[in-house]
């Protein structure tokens, strides 16, 4: 099949597309390299320019009459520059889709899956949360997603669209050719600061928010290997049909994660362990927009969806390490 993914010259994007080729189906990317790299792009059937050109779609599906879905993965995504710039945000995150999405539908293309994100939770007791949990989004980035989500639900059932909604919890990790990672020189994901801290490109590692209802006061999250991530795209719409039709509904939520909780400290023991030396701390309160945090309950995912992750932290760790060691071969920075 002919997947379209947008965003597909970014992190999770090239690697979706890796995980796509490998599964025997063609990725189209369509990116405006605001964020994505030229260099993931590798050799793919690749289009420059903006998901809110209606012309532009119009020429990828001429070009490509059997696109069977569209893997929509385009987005800011930097919960601190949210704050900042809400306009951008909800310029390009939300007002830009719904252009994407309606004429996706106008050219017969209906088909979304949809990167979201486990930033929309509301705080639970236990930390868990399923995708019937109450929602909060806490910035304007999760917000942004989370009218894209209504938008997905409201067009699905009035129009010929139809959705498969897949809320990210963290991913770490490269592909397993460490081809593609995170590529930001300043990144702003916690894996990428403790990679910086590790090799001395900043003085220490910033604990951000230690004063959390959490067993050790850290932030919590559930780390996903960006491979499993992408694994999911590809199980996603190799049964796109069959999972709304088994639900008999015209579009659905699912939970991306590994169904275990990890705090910011024992991601940091963990990160340690692998890299095999410590990392020098300092402890900060939150970012503005910060969440507590979360982690995946991922029963609907593995008996619904068919999915389940497979790779563990340390994995995800290892891969980073190594694409960090890769990075400036590829990217020419460290």
């Amino acid at each position: 099949m002919k997947i379209l993914v947008t965003g597909g010259a970014g992190y999770i994007g090239s690697v979706t597309s890796k995980a796509l080729e490998q599964a025997g189906h063609t990725p189209i990317l369509l990116d405006s390299l605001l964020k994505g790299r030229r260099e993931f792009i590798r050799g793919r059937t690749f289009y420059q320019g903006d998901i809110a050109d209606r012309d532009l779609l119009t020429r990828i599906v001429g070009e490509h009459p059997d696109i069977h879905s569209t893997i929509h993965m385009a987005a800011r995504i930097v919960v601190p520059e949210s704050v900042e710039q809400p306009y951008e945000y909800y310029r390009d995150n939300v007002a830009k889709s719904l252009e994407l999405f309606d004429q996706l539908v106008e050219l017969g293309k209906p088909r979304i899956v949809f990167s979201s994100t486990a930033s929309l939770y509301a705080v639970s007791p236990t930390f868990e949360v399923d995708e019937e949990s109450p929602l909060a989004p806490t910035s304007p980035y999760a917000r942004t997603k989370r009218a894209m989500e209504m938008a997905l639900e409201d067009m699905s059932g009035g129009t010929d669209l139809r959705a498969i909604i897949l809320r990210y919890f963290n991913p770490i990790g490269s592909d397993p050719d460490v081809e593609s990672g995170l590529y930001d020189e300043e990144p702003s994901h916690v894996i990428g600061q403790l990679v910086l801290a590790a090799k001395g490109v900043k003085d220490h590692f910033t604990i951000t928010g230690t004063e959390h209802p959490t067993r050790d006061g850290t932030g919590i999250r559930d780390y996903i290997h960006v491979w499993d991530l992408a694994r999911a795209h590809v199980t996603a719409v190799e049964r796109f049909d069959a999972v709304l039709a088994d639900l008999d509904a015209t579009s659905a939520v699912f939970n991306l994660g590994t169904g275990k909780g990890v705090t910011v400290r024992e991601l940091l023991a963990a990160f340690e362990a692998v890299y095999g030396e410590r990392v020098p701390t300092k402890e900060a309160p939150p970012r503005p927009g910060d969440a507590v945090g979360a982690y995946a309950a991922v029963d609907r995912a593995r008996y619904v969806l068919g999915w389940k992750s497979e790779l563990t932290l340390e994995d995800g760790i290892a891969s980073t390490l190594a694409w960090g060691r890769r990075r400036p071969e590829i990217l020419g920075f460290e």
